[in-house]
């Protein structure tokens, strides 16, 4: 459940600059499974799905208390925006007891990490390890401007920056176009490529005529996840199924809306188009296969 719709109004910059942005942090609560069976549309929506991550020069956060994940999302336009902590981590800088993953679905940008900057373009993602490094970013185009989608979880140790292109990632081919889910997963910030914690993070791309990810639906218990949908088409939407598999619910999602899926719940969705959607996840294992398929006919 939503706690708390923080609005701040930060100041960042240097001697030179000083610049003003605007964050805002929702808390969402854990839920029990036999809780959520009883909640009306409304009372889902304000527990698992994420409206509003991008506006200009402005930066949204998500802390979801299942495994302390945060969902986020900067649009710096005309400014450059600092990843300020938040008081929910109780922590002298956002990284000193986390790591983040960031993903560009805007247009080109940078990414600056302490001294070193980072070039992002569309779809590109950078790994950012936890310490006490301070994280900006901006836009290279006031007219286009990046959109960074993040993800972020504690992490116990640090290790290195990386930067990780649609070139780089582990590319995964499933589905079939006769089952309507014919799609490329795109493994982006894993262990096969990526030294983490526990974060894990990448994007499926559904090709044309596919609407279905994610088929046949599993759970991972000692996993949660959070699904970022994009390049869904105007007055086109996503239906997201989760809850337990006998015990099924649904959420509509439009264009850059995200959902919070506990570990109990199964993690779905159907298309009015294709689409492409990030998925995010921390937990206690770092095993991308550590999964227990539901079949489609045990789906109620």
């Amino acid at each position: 459940m939503k706690l708390s719709s923080l609005i701040l109004a930060m100041m960042i910059g240097s001697a030179s600059l000083v610049q003003a942005q605007v964050v805002t942090v929702d808390v969402r609560t854990a839920c029990h499974p036999q809780d959520v069976k009883h909640y009306d549309t409304e009372r889902l929506r304000s527990n698992f799905a994420v409206e509003h991550l991008f506006e200009a020069d402005g930066i949204h956060m998500t802390y979801a208390m299942y495994d302390r994940f945060i969902v986020g999302g900067a649009c710096p336009v005309s400014k450059t925006l600092k990843l300020e902590t938040i008081d929910q981590l109780k922590a002298p800088n956002f990284l000193a007891r986390r790591e983040i993953g960031i993903i560009n679905v805007g247009g080109p940008g940078k990414v600056r990490v302490g001294d070193q900057t980072y070039r992002l373009g569309y779809k590109e993602a950078l790994y950012v390890g936890a310490g006490s490094h301070e994280v900006y970013f901006s836009s290279d185009d006031q007219e286009n401007p990046a959109r960074f989608y993040f993800n972020s979880a504690p992490a116990h140790c640090s290790y290195p920056t990386k930067l990780v292109t649609l070139k780089d990632a582990n590319k995964i081919k499933a589905g079939s176009a006769a089952e309507s889910n014919d799609r490329v997963i795109n493994q982006l910030i894993i262990n096969k490529n990526v030294k983490t914690c526990q974060l894990q993070m990448g994007m499926t791309e559904l090709k044309s005529g596919s609407v279905w990810n994610t088929m046949p639906a599993h759970v991972h218990a000692r996993r949660m996840e959070a699904y970022f949908y994009f390049e869904v088409p105007e007055k086109q939407r996503i239906c997201h199924f989760m809850g337990e598999p006998q015990e099924t619910r649904h959420i509509w999602l439009a264009n850059e809306q995200a959902v919070i899926s506990p570990e109990w719940s199964i993690h779905a969705a159907a298309g009015t188009s294709n689409y492409t959607f990030i998925w995010g996840m921390a937990g206690e294992n770092l095993d991308y296969g550590d999964q227990d398929p539901v079949p489609v006919e045990d789906l109620k």
